[in-house]
């Protein structure tokens, strides 16, 4: 065991290289080096992790850790830069899976929770559960494997409505009946699953890069609420500080392509911009823009 002294000055320290590591992602010459600062204050965080909570057997933990490895590193050297899109998107969809499979486990584990804990809970629930198939569908989209066009059908945005109403409400049964959580959370899941392929399904093949930035800012969100749940603080920091530069790539990636961010996630529902039969009408919005601000978007 770990003194909560020690942990936390490496929690800190780890959180000061995530930090840092983002900073230099910021341009292309420091980017590879920021990446490896970055890995490396998350693996002074796993590490101090596994020890403080005196785990006795490691060998599964190593032997997924082993696994991802090989998959990580297949992943960097086998798959071209022109792909890295749709490999982002499947690695933005892990995490948001993992930290939807975190939060149901600790509940599991623990069921008797606060109010806060299980509305935590809940929230990596929903947002993972969007964040993963959310992705799939991205990644298909990018890789070709399923057609770039929005898919539109009669009804999608009652649908989509109705969908969203229901996890708000199963929400709150879950936080008012303790006994009857678990069912809840379930449908819950299967509920944010679905959610997460109608919200990206709608969305054409152009947008795809906004959605990726966005949802690489719900997997930040999502591990954010699962380190609530387990009272991690690193995992807290992270997910925020991932889930906010998230939302100011999006933010950024919306003016170079001279669009907005209301009508690229809500082409789907009922914007004007798409018809029906799920034919783009158009892929950009006429804006005035200057001069000099043209120079520094491009």
């Amino acid at each position: 065991m770990i003194s909560p002294f020690i942990q936390n000055c490496v929690y800190i320290v780890s959180a000061l290289l995530f930090i840092l590591g983002l900073k230099k992602l910021s341009s292309p010459h420091t980017a590879r080096k920021g990446n490896m600062i970055s890995a490396l204050g998350m693996l002074l965080a796993i590490v101090v992790t596994l020890l403080d909570q005196g785990i006795v057997s490691y060998q599964g933990i190593m032997i997924g850790m082993a696994i991802g490895t090989i998959v990580g590193v297949a992943s960097a050297r086998l798959v071209a830069m022109t792909a890295m899109p749709e490999m982002v998107a499947l690695l933005n969809g892990l995490g948001g899976g993992s930290s939807l499979l975190l939060g149901l486990a600790a509940y599991i584990a623990a069921p008797l929770m606060t109010v806060m804990e299980l509305i935590t809970v809940i929230m990596s629930l929903i947002i993972g559960g969007v964040t993963f198939t959310g992705s799939v569908v991205a990644w298909a989209k990018l890789s070709e494997k399923i057609s770039g066009k929005p898919v539109q059908f009669f009804g999608q945005k009652s649908l989509n409505s109705f969908l969203l109403g229901a996890t708000i409400i199963l929400s709150i049964l879950c936080v008012m009946n303790p006994v009857m959580s678990l069912q809840y959370m379930y449908i819950i899941i299967a509920i944010s699953l679905i959610l997460g392929i109608l919200s990206v399904i709608s969305i054409g093949g152009g947008d795809m890069p906004v959605v990726i930035s966005l949802l690489n800012s719900y997997s930040g969100l999502a591990a954010c609420a699962a380190g609530f749940v387990i009272q991690n603080m690193l995992l807290i920091v992270a997910g925020a500080l991932v889930g906010a530069s998230g939302l100011i790539l999006t933010n950024i990636m919306c003016k170079a392509m001279n669009r907005s961010l209301k009508n690229v996630l809500f082409s789907g529902f009922g914007s004007a911009g798409e018809s029906l039969a799920g034919e783009s009408e158009g892929q950009g919005q006429i804006n005035p823009i200057s001069a000099e601000d043209a120079y520094y978007i491009l």
